[in-house]
């Protein structure tokens, strides 16, 4: 069930009116079975598996809380480490890394056929896998105490706002909002609304309505001039930002409405003063996952200079491989970890100078943008080699302006990017845009009816997929 579809208009209203007219202790047993159904509604047989997933973690958790012997506490935590990523592996990896080994056998001569087939990636799988084995791994580490009731687990693990697509939450944030009853709030109700209706803005107005331009250009490369494919890969960065971006919001909104809060996952990315910041502010929950349970294992900056660099790499490089089972992903993470590793050596060489402070960081934040940018080119492309050409067209054949739909779909399209980097723009220097945030419940009204209004008259209403909902 997307999020913007008439299924999801149709059952979330339904849900959350239930939700507040049931009585509290029926509340949660409620939500577990609402999530299960908008998980279940895509292939109702991927149910089993986020309930195995949530089973093997629970029974885990519990049984590395009662036992006193390290030996065995370990035990536990490697056969819930290792089952759940073998059914990330099987799903999302087994067709790439089958079609690799064919390739180098091809490439040696060997005449010998390495078993695989394309399997449907289920839903989310990435997502609940890593919140599930977050909880394991902090249960080991005696950062949080086991949950003991199987229900409220089985809700925190499948919670339906952020269970496709995140944000990945931690058990010490989400898990405790399901022990306490909460009651309705009209401004957190309205709150709550207006995040959604700002996240839809993102998704229908910008991020569908730049991606047929996208499409065209990136899937029929070789048809296209740089000219046109620089604004392709202008246009994608706003795309896939819009597109998860929006998610996002809806998520957060859809929560806020029953008063549970979540991990905000973005924090205006594309104003970063480097790519260190950038990955701060960019699908946060991610960056810290990678931070609490890849990187500092790893060693972190707790170490020589050439291990902390390498250890950025390392990380960088499984990021990239988690997005998808594409080379091009790799590319994309290796990149952003050479990125992080030049900053590092930047800032130890060349510490930041205090003159033009406003100058410098506004030409640090357009330097960072560009590296972004280009690297999103090789997140976007089909292959590597792709990627390539695009970039050498990019800097050799300039030319006319492939024109899409025509240019007043160009024209607004750039409207709507402006109007969403007035409002980054704004909050990155502390001011709120006060029509929008007002406290006024008249005002605010008004400022989230014009909203709507405008999403309903300027947006691009294809039914298109979250761009995550892939990883």
């Amino acid at each position: 069930m997307l999020f913007n579809s008439l299924a999801f208009l149709a059952f979330f209203p339904v849900v959350c009116l239930l939700y507040w007219l049931l009585p509290p202790k029926y509340r949660n047993g409620f939500l577990l079975l609402s999530s299960y159904y908008f998980y279940m509604s895509w292939k109702p047989v991927y149910g089993l598996l986020i309930l195995f997933s949530t089973l093997v973690t629970w029974l885990s958790g519990i049984y590395i809380g009662q036992q006193r012997e390290r030996r065995r506490k370990k035990a536990a935590l490697t056969l819930a480490l290792a089952s759940n990523f073998s059914l990330l592996f099987f799903f999302k990896y087994w067709g790439f890394f089958g079609e690799s080994v064919n390739y180098l056998l091809d490439r040696w001569n060997l005449r010998i056929q390495f078993p695989f087939s394309s399997i449907l990636l289920p839903i989310g799988i990435s997502f609940y896998t890593f919140q599930t084995v977050a909880y394991v791994i902090d249960v080991y580490r005696k950062e949080i105490e086991p949950e003991r009731n199987f229900l409220t687990y089985a809700l925190f693990v499948s919670f339906f706002p952020q269970l496709v697509a995140g944000p990945i939450e931690r058990a010490k944030n989400l898990l405790p909002q399901f022990r306490y009853s909460h009651s309705f709030d009209d401004g957190q109700f309205l709150e709550g609304i207006r995040t959604m209706a700002w996240g839809y803005f993102m998704k229908l107005c910008i991020a569908d309505r730049v991606a047929p331009y996208v499409d065209a250009v990136f899937d029929n490369y070789r048809m296209h001039n740089g000219t046109s494919l620089l604004l392709g890969a202008f246009f994608f960065t706003f795309q896939i930002f819009c597109d998860f971006g929006g998610y996002s919001l809806i998520a957060l909104g859809t929560a806020q409405c029953l008063r549970f809060r979540l991990t905000s996952n973005f924090e205006r990315p594309y104003l970063s003063s480097n790519v260190q910041i950038f990955w701060r502010r960019w699908h946060r929950s991610l960056s810290s996952w990678f931070m609490d349970y890849v990187y500092i294992p790893l060693g972190g900056n707790r170490c020589n200079l050439p291990r902390h660099l390498l250890n950025l790499l390392l990380t960088f490089a499984i990021s990239g491989l988690w997005h998808g089972a594409n080379w091009t992903f790799l590319v994309w993470g290796i990149l952003h970890g050479i990125f992080m590793m030049l900053s590092v050596l930047m800032h130890k060489l060349w510490p930041p100078a205090q003159s033009n402070a406003s100058l410098r960081r506004a030409a640090n934040i357009v330097f960072t943008f560009v590296l972004v940018l280009f690297s999103w080119i090789f997140f976007r492309a089909s292959h590597i080699a792709t990627a390539w050409i695009i970039l050498k067209k990019i800097f050799t054949e300039q030319g006319a302006l492939y024109k899409g739909q025509g240019l007043p779909e160009l024209l607004l399209a750039f409207l709507c990017i402006g109007l969403l980097m007035f409002k980054e723009i704004k909050e990155e220097a502390g001011m709120n845009i006060h029509f929008i945030h007002s406290k006024n419940t008249i005002v605010s009204t008004i400022s989230l009816s014009l909203l709507i209004a405008f999403i309903l008259l300027f947006a691009e209403f294809s039914g298109n997929a979250f761009i995550y909902f892939q990883f």
